[in-house]
């Protein structure tokens, strides 16, 4: 199968519904009360845009925004597990297509950066007092992940602080690991 604009994945189910132990027990999760939370947001690639040079290969594991899989998502063929994913090399906030691995390892999609949350430094405060904050601080900062030409000709590389603007910390994970996919249109300065 071949894509003029967008991709093509395979999908094994729409919300991640279970669970795996330490010790190998599967247990269920009831996903009716928070779908945002377990929806999937990878898939591995059928077809990638004939238009576009991604760097995405089929086969790759092709990571997305949730919207195609909830509320109806983009199936392509409902029974097979196969979902459109938008893809718009211009317009990072109109492709739903964030992150692919491949052997090589992960890589952002044009438009898009990977961003690690900042570890604060010990205030130097006791550790038998615990201070608890009822409301979170938003989240405005995060570093490099990984490297892009994008981000390159700003004059930003993997390990740099980067500053974003508030509520564009939404957050992907990728083999386990937690990251803001921020676009880099969002990206505002570095540290």
């Amino acid at each position: 199968m071949k894509t003029l604009e967008n991709f093509i994945v395979e999908i094994e189910k729409e919300l991640q519904d279970t669970i795996t132990t330490d010790s190998g027990l599967e247990l269920f999760i009831e996903t009716k009360f928070n779908e945002f939370e377990n929806r999937t947001t990878e898939g591995k690639i059928l077809a990638s845009p004939l238009k576009y040079d991604t760097g995405a290969k089929d086969g790759d594991t092709l990571y997305f925004h949730h919207h195609v899989v909830i509320h109806g998502g983009s199936p392509l063929v409902k029974e097979d597990n196969q979902y459109i994913v938008n893809y718009n090399e211009e317009h990072a906030a109109a492709s739903q297509a964030i992150a692919y691995k491949n052997k090589k390892g992960i890589h952002p999609i044009k438009g898009w950066s990977l961003l690690e949350p900042v570890v604060e430094d010990d205030d130097g405060h006791s550790s038998l007092i615990e201070v608890v904050s009822i409301q979170e601080e938003p989240v405005t900062q995060g570093v490099v992940s990984f490297n892009t030409k994008e981000l390159s000709d700003l004059g930003v590389s993997k390990g740099d602080t980067v500053g974003f603007k508030k509520d564009r910390d939404y957050r992907i994970k990728i083999d386990g690991k937690e990251y803001y996919r921020v676009a880099v249109s969002e990206l505002l300065y570095k540290v």
